[in-house]
């Protein structure tokens, strides 16, 4: 097969004394009509062989839970407004508690005190030229929400997408059905989380995460959320 990449990413990426191959795979507007079995069947399924590893981005598996908010059930109070104008307007997603709406979700995830502890410390450690201290304290489910922004789909303008429901049960449920190696990231230019892998994946996080570090998925008019990673043999 041919192996195509994304304008400005590259098919090979060198990983230690390894190289890999990455096919960025073209997908539909997923939407949570679809089912990720599906999905995976109808796109991937045709071009994956023993040893590869497929890469899926956390916001289809999101979409296909329905792990959705919507803008208008999210009632912002008075210290989402206060807190934001602190907070940093960035978060993996780009997108950050610096947006009023972002920091409401942080207070109903984990408390209006756990998110006033994160903000103060934050402030502190930033002096420093330490960032990310605020995500660290809050966790995943707070740093990996994505959407309530139009930058690429007017569709996630009014949605959050919180991180996938159980990724390491989705991934064996992939694997067990399909026979498809796989693992669900966060990859994203601020950096890549492994999120969840199938048990036969045998390679370690920092690994894996080397084999996207220049995000070569696309998630906005690409449609590639997809990508299938091939150990490169030379004859």
């Amino acid at each position: 097969m041919e192996f195509v990449a994304n304008e400005g990413k590259s098919v090979e990426i060198c990983v230690g004394n390894d190289i890999y191959l990455r096919h960025a795979i073209k997908t539909k507007f997923i939407n949570t009509k679809d089912n990720y079995i599906d999905i995976m069947k109808e796109y991937v399924s045709n071009f994956y062989q023993e040893g590869d590893i497929v890469s899926i981005s956390e916001k289809i598996i999101s979409i296909c839970q329905n792990r959705i908010i919507k803008r208008e059930d999210i009632k912002i109070g008075k210290w989402a407004k206060f807190l934001s104008k602190f907070a940093c307007h960035q978060n993996r997603g780009g997108y950050g508690v610096g947006m009023t709406i972002n920091m409401q979700y942080a207070i109903d995830n984990v408390g209006l005190l756990k998110v006033i502890i994160a903000s103060f410390i934050a402030g502190i450690t930033k002096i420093f030229g330490i960032k990310g201290v605020f995500y660290k304290i809050v966790g995943m489910e707070v740093s990996g929400l994505d959407g309530f922004y139009d930058g690429a789909w007017d569709e996630y303008k009014d949605i959050g997408i919180e991180i996938p429901s159980n990724p390491n049960l989705v991934c064996n449920e992939i694997k067990n059905k399909l026979g498809i190696t796989c693992m669900i990231v966060d990859s994203n230019d601020f950096g890549q989380v492994i999120l969840g892998k199938s048990n036969d994946i045998k390679l370690k996080d920092n690994i894996l995460r080397e084999m996207i570090k220049d995000n070569p998925a696309g998630q906005g008019k690409q449609r590639t959320p997809i990508i299938l990673i091939r150990k490169k043999y030379d004859a």
